[in-house]
């Protein structure tokens, strides 16, 4: 059953379809076909030949760059596109030095009647360089060709990274550390170039990326300490993606950490992640605003630090607030005010034990809703669930293996290279084929807990196209419940569910529905998400400045996300956003556009519009 009914032709390049039988890959020589196919790739890309390049692609093949050709995040569809693509791109951006990284050639059989070379490569540019990945499929005729082919640019030419060979070296005594930590903190004698709004994971890793390529940054927090978002969320929480999904930056969690992290122990993380990187940052502070040069482009920044206002100009303001826990998204129903129990939105739950003997609505069947309601079933609270609408529900321990595991796992490659072969995947094939298949693995999985959800009335669903969880989380941010427990609390019961009617109004003692029943509560909890990403743009920059900013979140026609990790159409204004996985891998591309642009390197933007 699925979210829409919008269907998909699949993308994959099956056996059947590519008119080749699953016997003739048997015992093919991944090494020597990837080899020889590369040869000729590399060769005819160094010579600017594209006719000759597009001959070794497939018609339907797709080409996904990452800022290495088009300063930007683009993924061409058919041999037509990436023709023109290539016309304009090749020799502007002096892509050459292409060399096979021989060990990591692989035959892949991601499903019985799918196959192909999976191969990387370095590759350099006129200002960078980088690492590539490709994929090749058997044709009916004996030959292998290109099905994708992924760009991703690494590094700039001149400002490697400040890491492993390229750290300092200078012996400094601990006194003087103090003090240069003290002034670089301060920035009393110049400004950052980068100022980032917010100090969770997403702030954290950008200003260690930009730390690493030598820009001056601040991250601005609120809060008094780092993770102090975290450790004051409600009790419960933990969070949802394996432990080696979560990896940050430069840091990874140590061998010892669990597979799902409790919340204040992520907080916990974050602050020592701030003070072993040096980062600096300036807690209970807020931005009042941020008002941009007409002229230079500059951003003049007003912040209240500790109840003192202070001013700093800067090139590059980066929004990395997440998913606005500031700004909740509360629907608005009818007679509230008449209500004489108590509501609130699920950022400001904080412990079960706050409403043991009342009787609780939670309006929301996302994984806060169902978080929320799973501590007030587990301290014996009358709770009630209001499902507003259908959920995709998949337990990640059990499903994991059919989505990240074969790359982020305890046998895993490491984590760097799963990156790579994680972005590299085109998002098209993803929504039309590899998703829907994985979905269904996943259901079959799972299936007595699904049956016994749909017994007790829970209403499910198989995500956007069937997709499951990949369009959920790309294009809503939401509708799914990853299972740690409430769905068994759910069949057993002890959360009752309500998804027979729409919400009318309130009364002095609960609600009303539009089917004409009442519902008697003490308490109402709206786990309901929150508001537009572009709020904290609209507060601190003002209305003209978020009007202007395109969308932040969903997807462009070719799937790539709108927003994230580029500049939002205004200069020198970004948005930083994404779970650990992305944010560890995207926080790079940002870093270095920044560095690019104050290098005065960074080349013109092929950009989709």
């Amino acid at each position: 059953m699925s979210e829409t009914s919008s269907p998909f032709v699949s993308r994959l390049p099956i056996l059947d379809k590519l008119g080749v039988s699953p016997a003739a890959i048997a015992g093919v020589d991944a090494v020597t076909i990837a080899s020889t196919w590369f040869q000729l790739f590399a060769a005819r890309i160094s010579e600017v030949d594209i006719d000759g390049t597009i001959d070794l692609l497939q018609p339907d093949a797709l080409w996904k760059d990452h800022l290495a050709l088009t300063w930007d995040f683009r993924c061409f569809d058919g041999v037509e596109r990436i023709r023109t693509f290539l016309r304009d791109r090749l020799a502007y951006s002096g892509l050459g030095g292409l060399k096979l990284k021989a060990p990591s050639v692989v035959l892949q059989r991601p499903f019985p009647d799918l196959a192909w070379i999976v191969g990387m490569f370095d590759f350099e540019t006129s200002v960078g360089s980088g690492t590539g990945v490709f994929r090749l499929v058997p044709t009916a005729l004996g030959e292998w060709r290109g099905f994708t082919v992924f760009t991703n640019l690494e590094e700039l030419k001149g400002f490697p990274e400040k890491i492993g060979p390229h750290r300092s070296r200078k012996v400094v005594p601990g006194a003087q550390w103090r003090a240069e930590r003290q002034r670089k903190t301060e920035f009393e004698t110049s400004p950052p170039t980068v100022l980032i709004v917010g100090g969770g994971h997403c702030g954290l890793e950008l200003a260690a990326r930009l730390k690493m390529l030598d820009v001056s940054t601040l991250v601005v927090e609120a809060e008094g300490k780092i993770g102090d978002k975290w450790r004051n969320r409600y009790d419960s929480l933990c969070l949802h993606w394996p432990v080696w999904y979560d990896h940050m930056a430069y840091i990874p969690f140590p061998p010892s950490w669990p597979v799902y992290t409790p919340a204040p122990k992520m907080g916990d993380w974050l602050e020592s992640y701030a003070k072993s990187l040096e980062l600096n940052v300036w807690a209970s502070s807020t931005v009042l605003n941020a008002i941009q040069d007409e002229i230079s482009g500059k951003w003049r920044v007003k912040i209240n630090r500790n109840g003192v206002e202070s001013i700093l100009t800067v090139t590059h303001l980066v929004f990395a607030t997440g998913l606005g826990d500031k700004y909740p998204n509360i629907p608005k129903i009818p007679d509230q005010e008449k209500f004489r129990g108590i509501t609130l939105h699920s950022t400001q739950f904080k412990r079960a034990s706050d409403y043991e003997g009342k009787k609780v609505l939670v309006v929301g069947a996302g994984n806060s809703g169902h978080d929320v309601s799973a501590d007030l079933a587990n301290h014996g609270v009358d709770v009630t669930m209001f499902q507003r609408s259908s959920t995709f529900v998949m337990n990640i321990d059990r499903g994991w293996k059919f989505l990240g595991g074969a790359l982020y796992s305890e046998t895993s490659l490491p984590t760097e290279v799963a990156d790579r072969l994680f972005a590299s995947m085109p998002h098209i094939l993803q929504e039309n084929g590899m998703a829907q298949r994985a979905t269904k693995a996943i259901e079959a999985d799972y299936k007595e807990t699904l049956d016994g959800l749909r017994r007790v009335g829970f209403k499910l669903n198989s995500g956007i196209k069937d997709a499951g969880i990949l369009l959920l989380l790309k294009k809503k941010m939401g509708g799914h419940y990853f299972d740690i427990g409430a769905s068994q609390l759910i069949i057993d019961g002890n959360i009752k569910i309500k998804n027979d009617a729409q919400i009318s109004r309130f009364t002095e003692n609960g609600l009303v529905f539009d089917n004409g029943t009442e519902f008697q509560a003490d308490v109402v909890v709206f786990a309901t998400g929150t508001g537009s990403l572009k709020e904290p743009i609209r507060e601190i920059c003002g209305d003209a400045v978020a009007d202007k900013c395109k969308a932040v979140h969903g997807l462009d026609e070719e799937g790539e996300i709108n927003g994230w990790y580029r500049e939002l159409g205004v200069k020198g204004l970004w948005y930083m956003l994404g779970p650990l996985q992305l944010a560890r891998f995207y926080s790079k591309h940002l870093a270095l556009q920044i560095k690019a642009k104050e290098e005065g390197v960074f080349g013109t933007v092929y950009s989709l519009q």
